[in-house]
């Protein structure tokens, strides 16, 4: 979670390096996912850090406006360092929901809670390749270093982590991690 300018800055270049964004206007200016994920962590850095709450009301009405126009809906400090959303379209993120450092994300993706349970959701460990298509939901853990396979439903937990899960209910399928299927912006993980 953010709770500095050092933290801020130092999340926004693992996100630019796990987007493989460069550092120039165009990239800067007519990425409509890299403008949503900027805002997003400046939106917890005014947040956390009790900054002017004027501008952090026009940031989140800003953040509020884009996520709509791409179709995201994902709240704030949900997300670690290094996360990459590949495209714009329908995801759909759970409050409640923890996920770690270098999350590779795609269309159509659904991480929420169980029926009637508003705080039962996932936590997702480091370096996690979710595919599109994929729903999650519950009190789940998955571990470090794994891979979600399109369109696969996970409502169990698979907390050990380093494998490829897929399937209606997810199962592992494969001992393949997520290397290779993503960026790693924050090496510390």
């Amino acid at each position: 979670m953010i709770a500095s300018y050092e933290d801020y800055r130092s999340y926004l270049e693992a996100d630019r390096i796990a987007l493989g964004r460069k550092r120039t206007k165009k990239a800067l200016l007519f990425n409509d996912v890299w403008r949503f994920q900027r805002l997003m962590r400046r939106l917890e850095y005014l947040t956390n850090c009790k900054r002017n709450r004027i501008l952090r009301g026009i940031v989140s009405y800003r953040y509020q406006r884009l996520g709509s126009k791409l179709g995201f809906s994902i709240p704030i400090n949900v997300f670690g360092p290094g996360l990459s959303i590949a495209h714009h379209g329908t995801i759909v993120v759970n409050g409640g929901a923890k996920v770690g450092a270098n999350c590779r994300l795609h269309v159509c993706v659904n991480i929420g809670t169980e029926a009637g349970k508003r705080a039962d959701a996932p936590v997702i460990g480091d370096n996690c390749y979710i595919g599109p298509g994929v729903k999650m939901f519950g009190k789940i853990t998955l571990g470090p270093n794994m891979a979600i396979g399109a369109n696969s439903v996970v409502n169990k937990s698979f907390p050990q982590g380093n494998a490829t899960i897929g399937g209606m209910p997810a199962k592992i399928i494969s001992e393949r991690t997520s290397e290779g299927l993503l960026v790693k912006g924050h090496k510390a993980a």
